[in-house]
């Protein structure tokens, strides 16, 4: 008898339990919502924010606030979401630098993104436009990394992040080159400084440099993701181009903090996933070389776990630390 009120009173706990996670999920969100951006306005990070904010705020009828909060390679948005209830109603959009790449280059970090963020969704990628100056004598992938082998050191690229430059010293360890980087402060100056041949090379995303490959100001010579992007689908990839086995994509991911239930994750990825995907976006989404993908939080976790390692072996080699 007492095995059997026992039994019976952890049933209802259990059935207890379960209808108050059920009732917490189904009445997310309960009040307005916020989506830190780790970069400034009208890049493609901020774009997927608001489309994704846009859907959110239609379905679930509560506001959904983008702030922009760029710097310090993204810790400074980090900070303030992991600071935040775990509760679905304030999320993060980061990149490669705020979960794979600051760990490896920073000797303090002031957060772990394995035990201070949850990973809900890839967003969207995008590749690198691999550009050279008109004057310098490379016309194509196997041309540029011969010169770069007969001046070693000597061709400048730059780079307007660290993870750019993540990139770049990926390339240059799979060609067997060496080159000089010089840092700058954002796309539109790294760019200016290949426009006026203070750096011969550039990785950069394409909405910045489209117009300069198109009036001959910059020679496109590839680009980096592992087929041709609809944005400028005359590039052939790099590994197309003569160098197997590299390839590299930014991307766009959507984080939660830390203990955010799995349900509100799910939904969250369900509503993100439809936001990147609707019809009269593709034009818009395929203009600025973005890939939509919202995948699920497992394969967006697994991605994150490959290119850490990845990257934790070039940033080691290549001795990149963060300033």
């Amino acid at each position: 008898m007492k095995q059997w009120i026992r039994t019976g009173l952890a049933l209802a706990c259990l059935l207890s339990s379960g209808f108050a996670l059920a009732q917490g999920t189904s009445g997310f969100p309960s009040r307005p919502m916020r989506i830190v951006v780790a970069f400034p306005p009208g890049g493609s990070n901020d774009i997927l924010a608001r489309i994704v904010a846009q859907r959110m705020s239609e379905t679930w009828g509560q506001p959904v606030v983008v702030e922009n909060r760029p710097g310090a390679n993204t810790i400074i948005a980090v900070e303030q979401v992991i600071k935040s209830p775990p509760d679905g109603h304030t999320l993060l959009v980061g990149a490669s630098s705020t979960y794979t790449i600051n760990p490896q280059t920073y000797a303090k970090l002031s957060y772990d993104p394995v035990r201070d963020l949850m990973p809900v969704t890839l967003m969207g990628s995008h590749p690198m436009v691999v550009a050279v100056h008109p004057s310098l004598a490379a016309k194509s992938i196997p041309e540029l990394i011969a010169l770069a082998k007969s001046r070693p050191g000597q061709l400048n690229y730059g780079t307007p992040t660290i993870t750019f430059q993540v990139m770049v010293e990926t390339f240059s360890q799979i060609a067997g080159v060496q080159l000089n980087h010089i840092p700058y402060k954002g796309s539109v100056p790294a760019l200016t400084a290949l426009l006026s041949n203070d750096v011969q090379m550039i990785f950069i995303d394409p909405a910045p440099i489209v117009s300069h490959l198109r009036s001959g100001r910059v020679r496109g010579l590839a680009v980096t993701s592992p087929t041709r992007s609809p944005s400028v689908p005359e590039l052939p990839t790099v590994a197309e181009a003569g160098l197997p086995g590299f390839e590299g994509v930014l991307w766009n991911g959507l984080f939660a903090p830390a203990g955010t239930p799995r349900e509100i994750i799910a939904k969250l990825q369900a509503e993100a996933h439809v936001a990147v995907h609707r019809p009269e976006l593709r034009e818009r989404l395929t203009g600025l070389g973005i890939d939509p993908v919202a995948n699920t939080p497992e394969q967006f976790t697994e991605l994150l776990r490959a290119e850490s390692a990845r990257f934790a072996t070039v940033v080691k080699a290549a001795k990149i630390k963060a300033e």
